[in-house]
């Protein structure tokens, strides 16, 4: 076989109900006695933030907490983050909540310490190599949505403030060092978030397994999971407290991003640019997308969507497979259009602009040419 990779699996994982108890425990793993704990403004005060702040400061390691984070995290929060991070004299952080949470948090371990400016780090190249290794904190990571699986990535996703753009700032010690993974976490989630955050996983696992690219063990991955979203997050929506599958979701949530390793598309490509321009979620507006991109893929992944329906049991291949799509967007109350979301044609040429040069256009099955782009805006939009 001639053809050559680059693999990276995840991190250890506590998985189960009431493994929150074990956050002390997580940090003398690390070496962390002085955490910062990292979450959104949403979660701050929240019941679960609180307890595991007392779990904290009951095991003599403070109660330290910054929760200046925005939907869609930006440089403007980052630099007020490694503020209180090096004013604190902390020693680690605690990235706490959904994908914004943790991105951010995860960054501040990482660029608390550096001399350059985070966006010498984008994902470009070997630009990881510039940073300090040896400077960048350790990180814990628990997850309180089941959704993006920040918390198995070595990168973070931010914001330029001034020219709207999302960045990927990498490097493999990003990766947390532990990862809490407590499905009774996600119990008080609203049911759009429950539902945003669902449909991202699932399209995690999608478009890695619609990726062109060479990983067996993504390929696999990526078609479990999506099975685990399919079956349990109508469970989820309809009862939030079903514990059971709340755990398959969040499992669903870490395959997806340990899948798209192999690879993202279209999909990603462009709701990248208008989560970071509308503010948007980011999970509901892959959903948003999603019909149109498969439409556009389809001569290139007719047979493989024809492969994941039968595994997934959903009866007469790519147009079954397309149908599910259709009627679980229904069934969960996601908008059939972009604008339902704030989007307005008038900023058509410039999302596409951004879209094409986002790091997950290449990974889409077919090229996605400006030209797609607008095409594809538009009738989304």
């Amino acid at each position: 076989m001639s053809t050559t990779a680059n693999w990276n699996y995840p991190t250890p994982i506590r998985f189960g109900a009431g493994r929150i108890q074990e956050i002390a425990e997580a940090c003398a793993a690390v070496g962390i006695e002085r955490p910062l704990l990292v979450t959104d403004r949403g979660l701050a005060n929240m019941a679960i933030t609180q307890s595991t702040l007392d779990l904290l400061e009951a095991a003599g390691l403070g109660r330290a907490i910054f929760a200046e984070v925005d939907p869609n995290p930006n440089d403007i929060n980052l630099a007020a983050g490694v503020k209180a991070y090096n004013a604190g004299d902390h020693d680690g952080v605690i990235a706490f909540g959904g994908g914004s949470g943790l991105d951010l948090g995860k960054v501040i371990a990482f660029q608390a310490k550096q001399t350059r400016p985070v966006w010498d780090f984008e994902d470009i190249g070997d630009w990881w190599t510039r940073a300090d290794a040896d400077a960048i904190a350790p990180i814990i990571a628990v997850p309180t949505t089941a959704g993006t699986g920040s918390e198995v990535g070595r990168a973070g996703v931010l914001t330029n403030s001034q020219s709207h753009v999302k960045k990927i700032i990498f490097h493999p010690k990003i990766m947390p060092s532990v990862v809490i993974c407590d499905p009774e976490l996600t119990v008080g989630m609203p049911q759009m978030i429950t539902v945003g955050t669902g449909l991202d996983a699932f399209i995690h696992c999608l478009e890695a397994y619609s990726s062109p690219f060479y990983h067996p063990m993504s390929q696999g991955i990526a078609l479990e999971g999506m099975r685990l979203a399919k079956e349990n997050l109508p469970k989820v929506y309809t009862d939030p407290n079903d514990i059971d599958a709340r755990g398959h979701m969040m499992s669903a949530a870490a395959m997806g991003a340990t899948a798209f390793q192999k690879g993202l598309g279209a999909m990603h490509a462009m709701a990248h640019p208008v989560g970071a321009v509308f503010n948007t979620h980011h999970g509901m507006t892959n959903a948003v997308v999603m019909p149109a991109v498969l439409k556009f893929n389809r001569p290139a992944i007719e047979e493989r969507i024809a492969a994941a329906a039968a595994y997934l049991g959903i009866d007469g291949g790519f147009d079954g497979f397309y149908d599910y799509v259709m009627q679980t967007r229904s069934d969960l109350g996601v908008p059939d259009k972009l604008s339902s979301l704030g989007v307005d044609a008038d900023s058509i040429d410039k999302l596409a602009a951004m879209a094409v040069e986002d790091p997950s256009a290449g990974g889409n099955p077919v090229e996605l040419t400006l030209d797609a782009a607008k095409a594809l805006y538009h009738e989304c939009i």
